[in-house]
Protein backbone atom coordinates (compact mmCIF):
# COMPACT_ATOMS: atom_id res chain seq x y z
CA UNK A 1 0.00 0.00 0.00
CA UNK A 2 2.86 2.37 0.87
CA UNK A 3 4.50 1.40 -2.41
CA UNK A 4 1.32 2.32 -4.27
CA UNK A 5 1.21 5.71 -2.53
CA UNK A 6 4.86 6.30 -3.36
CA UNK A 7 4.33 5.44 -7.01
CA UNK A 8 1.27 7.70 -7.11
CA UNK A 9 3.23 10.58 -5.58
CA UNK A 10 6.11 10.08 -8.00
CA UNK A 11 3.73 10.04 -10.97
CA UNK A 12 2.06 13.20 -9.72
CA UNK A 13 5.41 14.97 -9.30
CA UNK A 14 6.48 13.95 -12.79
CA UNK A 15 3.17 15.21 -14.14
CA UNK A 16 3.61 18.59 -12.43
CA UNK A 17 7.23 18.85 -13.64
CA UNK A 18 6.19 17.98 -17.15
CA UNK A 19 3.44 20.59 -17.07
CA UNK A 20 5.83 23.28 -15.87
CA UNK A 21 8.41 22.31 -18.49
CA UNK A 22 5.73 22.52 -21.18
CA UNK A 23 4.63 25.95 -19.92
CA UNK A 24 8.26 27.11 -19.95
CA UNK A 25 8.81 26.16 -23.58
CA UNK A 26 5.43 27.65 -24.53
CA UNK A 27 6.43 30.92 -22.88
CA UNK A 28 9.83 30.97 -24.61
CA UNK A 29 8.40 30.22 -28.05
CA UNK A 30 5.48 32.62 -27.55
CA UNK A 31 7.77 35.42 -26.43
CA UNK A 32 10.06 34.81 -29.41
CA UNK A 33 7.16 34.99 -31.89
CA UNK A 34 5.78 38.03 -30.07
CA UNK A 35 9.16 39.77 -30.43
CA UNK A 36 9.28 39.00 -34.15
CA UNK A 37 5.78 40.45 -34.52
CA UNK A 38 6.96 43.59 -32.73
CA UNK A 39 9.84 44.14 -35.16
CA UNK A 40 7.47 43.61 -38.08
CA UNK A 41 5.16 46.36 -36.81
CA UNK A 42 7.55 48.90 -35.27
CA UNK A 43 9.01 50.24 -38.54
CA UNK A 44 5.72 50.42 -40.47
CA UNK A 45 3.92 53.80 -40.41
CA UNK A 46 1.88 55.45 -39.06
CA UNK A 47 3.98 56.02 -35.97
CA UNK A 48 2.20 56.73 -32.69
CA UNK A 49 4.64 59.38 -31.42
CA UNK A 50 2.07 61.04 -29.17
CA UNK A 51 1.23 57.73 -27.49
CA UNK A 52 4.92 56.88 -27.08
CA UNK A 53 5.59 60.28 -25.48
CA UNK A 54 2.64 59.79 -23.13
CA UNK A 55 3.94 56.40 -21.98
CA UNK A 56 7.46 57.76 -21.54
CA UNK A 57 6.11 60.53 -19.32
CA UNK A 58 4.02 58.12 -17.27
CA UNK A 59 6.70 55.46 -16.89
CA UNK A 60 9.50 57.93 -16.19
CA UNK A 61 7.75 60.27 -13.77
CA UNK A 62 6.08 57.52 -11.75
CA UNK A 63 9.34 55.59 -11.43
CA UNK A 64 11.49 58.57 -10.40
CA UNK A 65 10.76 58.47 -6.63
CA UNK A 66 11.68 54.82 -6.12
CA UNK A 67 14.79 54.91 -8.34
CA UNK A 68 15.91 58.13 -6.64
CA UNK A 69 15.82 56.51 -3.21
CA UNK A 70 17.40 53.33 -4.54
CA UNK A 71 20.22 55.16 -6.30
CA UNK A 72 21.04 57.30 -3.26
CA UNK A 73 21.14 54.25 -0.98
CA UNK A 74 23.31 52.30 -3.44
CA UNK A 75 25.97 55.01 -3.48
CA UNK A 76 25.78 55.64 0.25
CA UNK A 77 25.98 52.00 1.32
CA UNK A 78 28.64 51.06 -1.24
CA UNK A 79 30.92 53.83 -0.02
CA UNK A 80 30.28 53.03 3.65
CA UNK A 81 30.91 49.30 3.17
CA UNK A 82 33.99 49.71 0.97
CA UNK A 83 35.73 52.40 2.95
CA UNK A 84 37.11 50.22 5.81
CA UNK A 85 38.44 47.64 3.35
CA UNK A 86 40.08 50.26 1.12
CA UNK A 87 41.68 51.97 4.13
CA UNK A 88 42.92 48.62 5.47
CA UNK A 89 44.89 48.08 2.25
CA UNK A 90 46.10 51.69 2.09
CA UNK A 91 43.89 52.56 -0.86
CA UNK A 92 41.52 55.03 0.75
CA UNK A 93 42.23 57.66 -1.90
CA UNK A 94 40.92 55.29 -4.57
CA UNK A 95 37.50 54.95 -2.90
CA UNK A 96 35.68 57.57 -5.05
CA UNK A 97 36.97 56.01 -8.26
CA UNK A 98 36.07 52.50 -7.15
CA UNK A 99 32.53 53.50 -6.24
CA UNK A 100 32.12 55.44 -9.50
CA UNK A 101 33.30 52.51 -11.63
CA UNK A 102 31.04 50.06 -9.80
CA UNK A 103 28.00 52.29 -10.17
CA UNK A 104 28.61 53.32 -13.79
CA UNK A 105 29.53 49.93 -15.19
CA UNK A 106 27.24 47.53 -13.34
CA UNK A 107 25.29 48.48 -10.24
CA UNK A 108 23.55 51.53 -11.66
CA UNK A 109 22.26 49.93 -14.89
CA UNK A 110 21.30 46.55 -13.40
CA UNK A 111 19.65 47.75 -10.18
CA UNK A 112 17.74 50.43 -12.06
CA UNK A 113 16.57 47.86 -14.61
CA UNK A 114 15.38 45.48 -11.88
CA UNK A 115 13.49 48.26 -10.09
CA UNK A 116 12.06 49.35 -13.44
CA UNK A 117 10.96 45.77 -14.15
CA UNK A 118 9.18 45.49 -10.83
CA UNK A 119 7.41 48.80 -11.28
CA UNK A 120 6.71 48.89 -15.02
CA UNK A 121 6.58 45.32 -16.34
CA UNK A 122 3.96 44.33 -13.80
CA UNK A 123 1.97 47.46 -14.59
CA UNK A 124 2.00 46.78 -18.33
CA UNK A 125 1.04 43.15 -17.76
CA UNK A 126 -1.86 44.08 -15.49
CA UNK A 127 -3.07 46.91 -17.74
CA UNK A 128 -3.06 44.94 -20.98
CA UNK A 129 -4.35 41.86 -19.16
CA UNK A 130 -7.34 43.82 -17.89
CA UNK A 131 -8.01 45.10 -21.38
CA UNK A 132 -7.86 41.56 -22.72
CA UNK A 133 -10.23 39.98 -20.21
CA UNK A 134 -12.71 42.88 -20.53
CA UNK A 135 -12.62 42.42 -24.33
CA UNK A 136 -11.37 45.95 -24.99
CA UNK A 137 -8.65 44.58 -27.27
CA UNK A 138 -11.23 42.56 -29.18
CA UNK A 139 -13.33 45.71 -29.57
CA UNK A 140 -10.33 47.55 -31.04
CA UNK A 141 -9.84 44.78 -33.58
CA UNK A 142 -13.50 44.99 -34.59
CA UNK A 143 -13.16 48.77 -34.96
CA UNK A 144 -10.34 48.30 -37.53
CA UNK A 145 -7.74 49.59 -35.06
CA UNK A 146 -4.51 47.62 -34.82
CA UNK A 147 -4.28 46.93 -31.06
CA UNK A 148 -0.80 45.45 -31.32
CA UNK A 149 0.63 48.64 -32.81
CA UNK A 150 -1.29 50.96 -30.49
CA UNK A 151 -0.93 49.03 -27.23
CA UNK A 152 2.24 46.95 -27.54
CA UNK A 153 4.62 48.81 -29.86
CA UNK A 154 4.16 52.15 -28.13
CA UNK A 155 4.81 50.74 -24.66
CA UNK A 156 7.85 48.71 -25.69
CA UNK A 157 9.44 51.65 -27.50
CA UNK A 158 8.74 53.91 -24.51
CA UNK A 159 10.39 51.43 -22.13
CA UNK A 160 13.39 51.02 -24.42
CA UNK A 161 14.19 54.73 -24.46
CA UNK A 162 13.15 55.82 -20.98
CA UNK A 163 15.29 53.32 -19.04
CA UNK A 164 18.66 54.75 -20.23
CA UNK A 165 17.53 58.20 -19.10
CA UNK A 166 16.54 56.84 -15.70
CA UNK A 167 19.88 55.02 -15.46
CA UNK A 168 21.88 58.19 -16.07
CA UNK A 169 19.82 59.94 -13.41
CA UNK A 170 20.35 57.09 -10.93
CA UNK A 171 24.11 57.12 -11.54
CA UNK A 172 24.31 60.81 -10.59
CA UNK A 173 22.15 60.26 -7.52
CA UNK A 174 24.30 57.28 -6.46
CA UNK A 175 27.50 59.30 -6.90
CA UNK A 176 26.02 62.05 -4.74
CA UNK A 177 25.15 59.46 -2.09
CA UNK A 178 28.70 58.11 -2.11
CA UNK A 179 30.11 61.65 -1.86
CA UNK A 180 27.94 62.29 1.18
CA UNK A 181 29.21 59.14 2.88
CA UNK A 182 32.86 59.95 2.15
CA UNK A 183 32.43 63.60 3.13
CA UNK A 184 30.94 62.70 6.50
CA UNK A 185 33.75 60.23 7.28
CA UNK A 186 36.80 61.86 5.67
CA UNK A 187 35.77 65.47 5.11
CA UNK A 188 36.71 65.30 1.42
CA UNK A 189 35.81 68.33 -0.69
CA UNK A 190 33.43 68.00 -3.63
CA UNK A 191 36.09 69.24 -6.07
CA UNK A 192 38.56 66.58 -4.93
CA UNK A 193 35.84 63.92 -5.11
CA UNK A 194 34.89 65.05 -8.62
CA UNK A 195 38.52 65.04 -9.80
CA UNK A 196 38.98 61.48 -8.49
CA UNK A 197 35.91 60.32 -10.44
CA UNK A 198 36.96 62.09 -13.66
CA UNK A 199 40.41 60.49 -13.54
CA UNK A 200 38.99 57.03 -12.81
CA UNK A 201 36.01 56.75 -15.15
CA UNK A 202 36.78 56.58 -18.84
CA UNK A 203 34.57 56.89 -21.88
CA UNK A 204 34.83 53.12 -22.42
CA UNK A 205 33.29 52.59 -18.97
CA UNK A 206 30.28 54.83 -19.57
CA UNK A 207 29.16 53.68 -23.03
CA UNK A 208 28.71 49.91 -22.30
CA UNK A 209 26.90 50.61 -19.02
CA UNK A 210 24.38 52.95 -20.62
CA UNK A 211 24.07 51.06 -23.92
CA UNK A 212 22.94 47.80 -22.33
CA UNK A 213 20.02 49.54 -20.62
CA UNK A 214 18.39 49.83 -24.05
CA UNK A 215 18.27 46.02 -24.08
CA UNK A 216 16.99 45.95 -20.51
CA UNK A 217 14.24 48.45 -21.30
CA UNK A 218 13.19 46.41 -24.33
CA UNK A 219 13.03 43.26 -22.19
CA UNK A 220 10.85 44.95 -19.57
CA UNK A 221 8.45 46.26 -22.19
CA UNK A 222 8.19 43.18 -24.39
CA UNK A 223 7.74 40.73 -21.50
CA UNK A 224 5.08 42.82 -19.78
CA UNK A 225 3.25 43.37 -23.06
CA UNK A 226 3.44 39.69 -24.00
CA UNK A 227 2.06 38.43 -20.70
CA UNK A 228 -0.68 41.04 -20.61
CA UNK A 229 -1.67 40.78 -24.28
CA UNK A 230 -2.08 37.01 -24.01
CA UNK A 231 -3.86 36.90 -20.64
CA UNK A 232 -6.48 34.21 -20.12
CA UNK A 233 -8.80 33.01 -17.32
CA UNK A 234 -10.28 36.35 -16.30
CA UNK A 235 -9.09 38.34 -13.30
CA UNK A 236 -7.01 35.42 -12.03
CA UNK A 237 -5.06 35.53 -15.28
CA UNK A 238 -4.44 39.26 -14.83
CA UNK A 239 -2.76 38.63 -11.47
CA UNK A 240 -0.64 35.84 -12.91
CA UNK A 241 0.35 38.01 -15.88
CA UNK A 242 1.46 40.81 -13.58
CA UNK A 243 3.50 38.51 -11.32
CA UNK A 244 5.08 36.44 -14.08
CA UNK A 245 6.03 39.61 -16.00
CA UNK A 246 8.27 40.73 -13.13
CA UNK A 247 9.84 37.30 -12.64
CA UNK A 248 10.58 36.64 -16.31
CA UNK A 249 11.84 40.14 -17.10
CA UNK A 250 14.13 40.16 -14.03
CA UNK A 251 15.63 36.79 -14.95
CA UNK A 252 16.13 37.86 -18.56
CA UNK A 253 17.80 41.10 -17.45
CA UNK A 254 20.33 39.18 -15.37
CA UNK A 255 20.99 36.65 -18.14
CA UNK A 256 21.36 39.29 -20.83
CA UNK A 257 23.61 41.34 -18.55
CA UNK A 258 25.91 38.36 -18.10
CA UNK A 259 26.15 37.93 -21.88
CA UNK A 260 26.66 41.65 -22.55
CA UNK A 261 29.39 41.93 -19.93
CA UNK A 262 31.28 39.09 -21.62
CA UNK A 263 30.80 40.63 -25.06
CA UNK A 264 31.88 44.04 -23.81
CA UNK A 265 35.06 42.65 -22.26
CA UNK A 266 35.89 40.84 -25.50
CA UNK A 267 35.35 43.99 -27.59
CA UNK A 268 37.24 46.44 -25.39
CA UNK A 269 40.11 44.02 -24.75
CA UNK A 270 40.75 43.88 -28.48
Amino acid sequence: MNSAKTNSGTTQNLSVSGKRLTEFFQTVSGLFLFTIEFFKKVFIPPYEFAEIKKHMDELGVKTLPIVSVTGFIIGLVLAMQSQPVMIRFGAGSFLPGMVALSVVRELGPVITALIFAGRVSSGIGAELGSMRVTEQIDAMEVSAINPFRFLVVTRVVACTFILPMLTIYVIFIALFGSFLAIFLSQGISFQLYLNAIVHSVEFSDIIPGIAKTFFFGFIVGIVGAYKGYNTENGTEGVGKASTSSVVISSLLILLVDMVLVKVTLMIWSN
